[in-house]
């Protein structure tokens, strides 16, 4: 894969998923763009990126704000005149349950993990239908797939976002803009790390058929493929990113003899 000449935004570049998607992106030659709502944060990945000889700009968005989105896609044009890709990763979570979950709590996961991804899709879609070319890539999640303790709020957010994934690879098809999304499960960022507890943790592995936590690197990978113009022929596709979570069943571990 070869992001030479192609330009990529990524929301939620800071930290997490989103900072390792745009620094896979940067070792395959892309110019990134990276936006977040952690000025302090997105100035710092920016910088270290540029550091290490890459095209980097930081942005400071809220992605449910409608005014903000469209400051940070003309901030991205004036950065290169053109958008190749968008990696949207901005987004929230809280593990509580129904009778715990506040309407404000509601608003907020809603407003930033739904609407916000709708604002940057459609933001992101004008932008590349002049072009003819485009790959927007949505962060979903297994918990949009599945249910859970803890994610009334966070699980209808992410259920919306796999929704919206389908209608759009549907609707964007003809203009040469495809439209995925990856639904990662366990994976080892700071956001998890304050979420799961060690109860969580032990049920997730539990189900969980490599028995671990992923990486972001590991959904990073998966990623620049997604927003790669090799992937032209896969749309539409909601890609679990769980070590076989969303497949397993009953799992009964050593069964299989050492060799």
């Amino acid at each position: 894969m070869n992001f030479e000449n192609r330009c990529i935004l990524v929301t939620g570049g800071a930290s997490g998923i989103g900072l390792s998607i745009t620094q896979k992106v940067a070792t395959l030659g892309g110019q990134v763009a990276l936006a977040d709502q952690n000025e302090d944060g997105v100035r710092a990945a920016a910088d270290a990126l540029r550091n290490a000889g890459h095209s980097a700009m930081p942005i400071t968005a809220d992605v449910s704000n409608p005014g903000d989105v469209e400051k940070m896609f003309n901030a991205v044009s004036e950065f290169r005149g053109r958008l190749d890709g968008l990696a949207h990763c901005a987004g929230i979570g809280v593990e509580k349950t129904i009778l715990e979950t506040s309407l404000e709590d509601w608003d907020r996961i809603i407003g930033i993990n739904l609407t916000g991804t709708f604002l940057c899709s459609k933001t992101a879609a004008e932008t590349m239908a002049p072009q003819g070319y485009g790959r927007i890539l949505l962060m979903g999640s297994a918990a949009g797939e599945r249910g859970g303790t803890g994610r009334s709020a966070y699980g209808a957010s992410k259920g919306g976002v796999h929704a919206l994934t389908r209608t759009l690879a549907t609707e964007l098809a003809e203009l040469g803009i495809t439209v995925n999304a990856m639904a990662p499960g366990a994976i080892e960022t700071a956001l998890v790390k304050k979420m799961h507890d060690a109860e969580t943790r032990e049920a997730y592995c539990a189900r969980i058929a490599a028995n671990r936590y992923g990486s972001p690197a590991e959904v990073a990978n998966v990623a620049a493929f997604l927003l790669s113009a090799e992937s032209a022929y896969v749309n539409g596709v909601v890609m679990p990113i769980d070590g076989g979570f969303m497949s397993s069943g009953v799992i009964k571990r050593g069964m299989n003899p050492r060799r």
